[in-house]
């Protein structure tokens, strides 16, 4: 592979319409993977998504879109994920084992298969026999409505075969991306994972009014269990301190931004969580990968008490105040 040829996106929400803002810095055309036509119709009359980042205007002349997702991948030689982790069966339900073959193929999401309890790059190499070398991740400190704003982002380029992962940090840098370069697939993945969990942590003692002060501890103890947890599911040499692991969790822990947090702090205040999904509109991740995380330790049994905390609160009805109270004793 001497070059990434032909980038399509899959996926046309906010993180979705980012990316496609972050190739086209740098690339002159995209392929764009848009499931609903009148979402597609809707770029045509007003020359941005009209669902969302409304802000962000876009060349149409650049942009080739598809409502097929079969057609997408079939005319492109890149391919990047860029939907909610639940939806990832659903969207690809269609797609032949073959489709993938001799593609590059990206996962952008920043989640894991409900039920599968698979991070997406396991899940592409299991179900479409995409060799390793062929999955890549694309993760950071990196908030779709910054990249609509033109704030300086950062993102970290995985993949087994260093040389993959180079391209796609040099297609993508730009004046408002920095990027860097991994061979940390699962762990960078399960890491993403983690920091949304660990957010709704964050989100629920924001709505308890914890203060700056125990935040900064108990981010301090997210990092200290995401480096318990990386080590024993995904064993490599790592420093949990870059920006794709301790980055991207303070800022999904502390951002406006985050969905994860909001989902916590709506929590925190009172609302029960399925009028807080309701209310939000949007998918919070953390909440699935709480629980594909618990199920996934039954078989690890490693000491993961913040993230067993939420799964308790979210699912088992473990009032915010209580289960908090509980968590401090283990600080």
């Amino acid at each position: 592979m001497d070059s990434l040829g032909k980038i399509c996106v899959l996926g046309g929400g906010t993180w979705g319409t980012a990316l496609a803002k972050i190739v086209l810095m740098n690339n002159d055309h995209l392929h764009w993977y848009i499931r609903r036509t009148e979402q597609i119709e809707g770029f045509y009359k007003l020359g941005h998504n009209p669902d969302y980042l409304t802000n962000l205007k876009f060349n149409l002349a650049q942009i080739t879109f598809y409502s097929s997702i079969e057609r997408a991948i079939k005319d492109s030689d890149t391919i990047i994920l860029a939907f909610p982790s639940p939806y990832v069966k659903q969207y690809l339900k269609r797609i032949w084992n073959s489709a993938f073959k001799g593609k590059f193929v990206i996962s952008a999401i920043k989640g894991i298969v409900p039920n599968d309890n698979m991070v997406i790059s396991e899940y592409l190499a299991y179900n479409f026999r995409i060799p390793l070398e062929n999955i890549g991740v694309l993760s950071g400190p990196c908030h779709a409505e910054e990249i609509a704003l033109e704030r300086l982002s950062f993102l970290t380029s995985a993949c087994i075969d260093t040389e993959k992962a180079t391209m796609l940090a040099e297609a993508i840098n730009s004046r408002i991306m920095h990027t860097r370069v991994s061979n940390d697939v699962v762990g960078i993945e399960m890491a993403s994972v983690l920091k949304n969990i660990y957010a709704i942590a964050a989100g629920i003692c924001q709505g308890l009014q914890y203060g700056d002060n125990f935040q900064a501890v108990l981010m301090t103890n997210c990092a200290k269990e995401m480096e318990r947890f990386l080590s024993s599911v995904a064993p490599m040499e790592r420093n949990i301190c870059e920006q794709h692991y301790l980055g991207d969790m303070l800022v999904t822990g502390y951002s406006q931004f985050s969905r994860n947090r909001t989902l916590g702090t709506m929590i925190g205040k009172g609302y029960s969580v399925k009028t807080a999904q309701l209310e939000m509109e949007m998918i919070a991740e953390g909440y699935y990968g709480a629980k594909c995380i618990m199920e996934m330790n039954q078989r690890f049994k490693i000491d993961i008490p913040i993230a067993n905390t939420v799964y308790q609160i979210l699912y088992e009805k473990l009032p915010p105040k209580t289960g908090i109270e509980k968590l401090i004793e283990t600080f």
